[in-house]
């Protein structure tokens, strides 16, 4: 990260907060991979990438690596182990990203990550890091189109493009299920990757092109091995500029007829498709254009041959374009140019021109072949641009053969929010929309995407809001919506476990807060837990940059702060905490820690989509009466939100608009943007911070929770406060600054009255300070830093602060921290560190008290108990740690962490 002034501007944003948390690293983990070769994390291969070097003490603590090829030891009885419990990410909204693959699986682009879900379960099951930029389009080899292909192989491949213009290669290997990054594609992109299609030529050989930004259009050959431990072997036929007006979309496909000649179709910004031909030679020869499009052609697809009249020699390929219009071309084989004497002298023969086929187009010339190019039809049906169009990919006759048939069925994806599936009319042959599906809901922007499962029985679209939507054909056409993934589509910038521990809530610059909890189904639980996004209890008009939970009795709260001056905070409605019940499979309304008497039903979104108003019990049935004068397209008329209790994790279009929390309180106060938010562990306290670049302006203040009065403006830093934390005694208040400070408050409590007083104020890094954490059995805490430091400090007994020990330092920034105790170990604890890269570590802490309570330095030992692998972790900034509440069972713990990936992160972390 490039250093920053610490003058920086008012108002210019502070780099991502960094957090510190300890998290072992898991000893085998199914949806692993390692770059260039397989992961199994419990090989020595695998763990010697944890070695470390000898550190340097400092203070009279002790460091020591703790490393075996076993697993990852904390102490020489213990051992700490980690898995992925839950992933959830939105996708990047750009047209290309997404893509279904032979293999089932939907693979997306998630800022720089490449994500993995499985559309049975509905869960993503990893993440493939490796980009440095923000992936654009993803495509499968063999995709959905070539099932038929892929009955034998073992191995499926994966490419990715980035917007600097690089291309990864990726194998999957079928048997395990396991990932490895198999080859980065020679980097002839100057700028951003905008499309990547490819065709299965033979089992072992595949083409695909791929093209930029930059108005290079390339076209590769992968040659595929034939086992598991062979190399892929990539060479690059041809590449092409095809001028400023860059192509955006293209397709492949093999000619009929014409022994293994290559179609390639592109189209862009010039309103044109160019079609290029791929002979023998493998190099690209421009054939024709066909025009007729009157806006950018957004996407292409080439359909397999299609028998018309008995005769399979008939390829079709449709175009979109952001004129709303889609066109369907047909590409007849029309003669042989070579007669029998091979003097070049041959006849045509032409077909007749049918009346569907009428408009008659050139010839594309593909070696001794020609083929007669004509407009089939114009599907004209959506009402903004048609992003997508797919042909559906083709029912496989038999599964000990390749015989295939090509259905006449095409899948569009507009902006207006719909999906139609296209057929011709069985006896006119017309062109007709049979199937419309769509989102209902007010606040999406149409969809940018829509693709076939490879049986054609489910249709996945993702949409502008970074939300995949799902159908599926139950029977006769009766399509209806399944569950997908959800997450956040910009960088997700706090999570906090709910005070129950049931769920976790995150917020993020997508300018929304969101629930998550696993879903026990009585009839799953052998089976474990799949986490599903239950509730979105606030959709803003701003950047979320932090939030708190409140604890303590009563119902559901949060606070959460945004790029604007007001805290808001928001209680929970029957509605949810019904929801809940049937999550958790419990009954918190009726529990004394819930408030039995909630009369709020859920909560309206306000014309400016800033304030959530909310929906009494009693007033659900009553209509609102509306003039002659109040239009449904005005500010004031925004649908009324449905509060829903769900027996079943919701889908997209409920979360969007009927699982909001209402706003109960704003907090004033604050002269710039909101950046930090904590409360107490009784829920009698919140404390804020904003923005800052002076020191009256750097002021932490203090909210009563019930009341909600202003009861402290702390003063001490003099530029921003990046985060705080109340010591687990409620007694003092922990905060660190971009001006390298921390300081510690002494919180008095008094009756109703609240009183403060600065004990210490300490310069403790060289650098900003994001992070901090204290120790939950003691008053010692950690502070991390861009400086790539750990520090641990104690508070003595005379309230002074003395610096423990100094972890060695890291490979990056450290952005956030979290530490635990183990509650049949109160001497020892782990240490959760994120980092700017986003690697997570997991740190042991063991200490022993003298009879006054202090801790001696020279007892203080901090060992390395795990690395997560870098495949588990986020691929950006790690924003915040926050480990789960659970007295219980300490010996089975969860770690949370959200990043600038777009991610939200659950690890299971096990201590034997």
């Amino acid at each position: 990260m490039v250093e920053r002034s610490l003058s920086m501007r008012e108002g210019s944003k502070p780099p991502p907060l960094l957090s510190l948390a300890l998290i072992p690293l898991p000893l085998a983990a199914v949806d692993s991979f390692s770059s260039r070769r397989r992961c199994s994390l419990s090989s020595c291969e695998a763990l010697s990438s944890l070695s470390l070097e000898k550190p340097k003490l400092k203070a009279f603590g002790t460091v020591s690596p703790c490393v075996n090829c076993e697993g990852m030891t904390m102490h020489s009885s213990s051992t700490v182990g980690v898995k992925r419990v839950f992933i959830g990410a939105g996708c990047n909204r750009i047209v290309n990203n997404v893509s279904w693959g032979a293999s089932g699986f939907v693979a997306f682009g998630a800022h720089n990550a490449v994500a993995i879900f499985c559309p049975k379960s509905a869960q993503i099951l990893t993440t493939l890091p490796g980009h440095k930029a923000v992936v654009n389009c993803t495509h499968w080899l063999p995709s959905s189109k070539f099932l038929f292909k892929a009955k034998q192989l073992e191995q499926h491949y994966l490419l990715s493009g980035d917007a600097d213009g690089a291309i990864i290669l990726w194998e999957l290997s079928l048997i395990d299920g396991k990932w490895r990054e198999v080859l980065q594609v020679p980097k002839l992109h100057k700028k951003g990757v905008t499309c990547i299609s490819g065709i299965m030529v033979s089992q072992t050989e595949a083409l695909f092109a791929s093209t930029s930004s930059d108005g290079i259009a390339c076209l590769w050959e992968l040659i595929l091995p034939l086992t598991s431990k062979g190399d892929c072997k990539l060479s690059c036929l041809d590449s092409l500029s095809v001028g400023s007006k860059c192509m955006v979309t293209l397709s492949l496909s093999e000619l009929p007829g014409t022994n293994g000649q290559i179609v390639l179709a592109m189209g862009g910004l010039d309103n044109k498709i160019h079609l290029y031909c791929v002979g023998r030679t493998r190099k690209l020869v421009h054939a024709c254009e066909l025009k007729g499009h009157t806006d950018w052609i957004r996407s292409l697809d080439f359909s397999l041959p299609i028998s018309v009249n008995g005769d399979a020699n008939n390829i079709f390929l449709v175009s979109s374009s952001q004129d709303k219009c889609i066109r369907i071309w047909k590409m007849a084989l029309r003669s042989s140019i070579t007669n029998g004497n091979g003097n070049g002298n041959g006849i045509y023969k032409k077909e007749e021109i049918s009346l569907l086929s009428y408009i008659q187009g050139p010839v594309l010339v593909a070696g001794s072949s020609s083929f007669q190019i004509s407009l089939e039809s114009l599907l004209i049906g959506h009402e903004d641009r048609v992003y997508s169009v797919q042909w559906q990919p083709p029912l496989v006759e038999s599964m000990e053969s390749d015989a295939y048939h090509q259905p006449q069925s095409i899948l569009s994806a507009s902006m207006d929010k719909t999906m139609m599936i296209w057929q011709p009319e069985k006896n006119s042959g017309v062109w007709m929309n049979v199937v419309t599906v769509g989102e209902l809901n007010h606040c999406a922007l149409g969809f940018y995407g829509g693709h076939w499962s490879p049986s054609g029985d489910s249709i996945l679209a993702h949409a502008y809001g970074g939300s995949f939507h799902l159908w599926k054909n139950v029977v006769n056409d009766n399509w209806q919506p399944q569950k997908v993934p959800s997450g956040h589509f910009a960088s997700v910038t706090d999570v906090a476990w709910a005070k129950s521990g049931d769920y976790i809530m995150s917020v993020s610059h997508d300018q929304t807060t969101r629930i998550y909890a696993p879903w026990k189904v009585e009839a799953s639980l052998q089976k474990g837990e799949f986490w599903h996004e239950i509730a979105r209890p606030q959709v803003h008009g701003h950047d979320i940059n932090c939030m708190a939970v409140v604890h303590g009795k009563g119902n559901h709260r949060f606070v959460s702060g945004a790029d604007e001056k007001v805290a808001r905070v928001f209680e929970a409605p029957l509605s949810f905490l019904k929801t809940l019940n049937n999550a958790t499979l419990q009954n918190y309304c009726s529990s004394d820690d819930v408030l039995t008497d909630v009369q709020i039903l859920g909560a309206n979104m306000s014309a400016l989509g800033l304030s959530q108003k909310p929906i009494y019990a009693h007033a659900v049935h009553e209509v609102p009466e509306r003039g002659a004068a109040d239009g449904f397209d005005t500010l004031e008329t925004i649908p009324d939100a449905v509060p829903t209790v769900f027996t079943e994790p919701p889908i997209e279009d409920q979360l969007a608009w009927n699982t909001l929390w209402p706003e109960t309180h704003k907090l004033y106060g604050h002269g710039n943007e909101l950046f930090s938010l904590c409360c107490d562990h009784r829920g009698e306290l919140v404390a804020s911070s904003c923005k800052a670049q002076s020191s009256n302006v750097a002021e932490v203040w203090l909210w009563q929770v019930g009341s909600w009065k202003s009861v402290g403006r702390l003063q001490s830093h003099s530029l921003t406060v990046t985060q705080m934390e109340f010591s687990h005694d409620n007694n003092l208040l922990l905060t660190v600054s971009r001006d390298r400070h921390f300081s510690i408050f002494a919180i008095t409590r008094t009756g109703t009255e609240i009183s403060y007083s600065l004990l210490a104020r300490k310069e403790g890094h060289k650098r900003i300070i994001w992070s901090c954490s204290w120790n939950p059995h003691g008053h010692e805490f950690a502070t991390g830093s861009r400086d790539k430091t750990v520090k641990i400090w104690a508070i003595d007994k005379e309230l002074s602060v003395r610096l423990l020990l100094t972890l060695p330092q890291f490979e990056s920034s450290v952005t956030a921290l979290s530490w635990i105790g183990l509650h049949d170990r109160r001497n020892n604890g782990l240490l959760a560190i994120g980092m700017e890269n986003g690697q997570i570590e997991l740190w042991s802490l063991s200490y022993n008290r003298a009879d006054d309570g202090s801790i001696a330095a020279p007892s203080l030992v901090a060992t390395l108990a795990v690395r997560v692998d870098p495949f588990l972790c986020h691929a950006s900034t790690v924003n915040r740690l926050a480990w789960r509440k659970n007295e219980e069972h300490r010996v089975s713990m969860q770690l949370a962490s959200c990043g600038a990936d777009n991610c939200l992160r659950v690890f299971g972390v096990t201590v034997d």
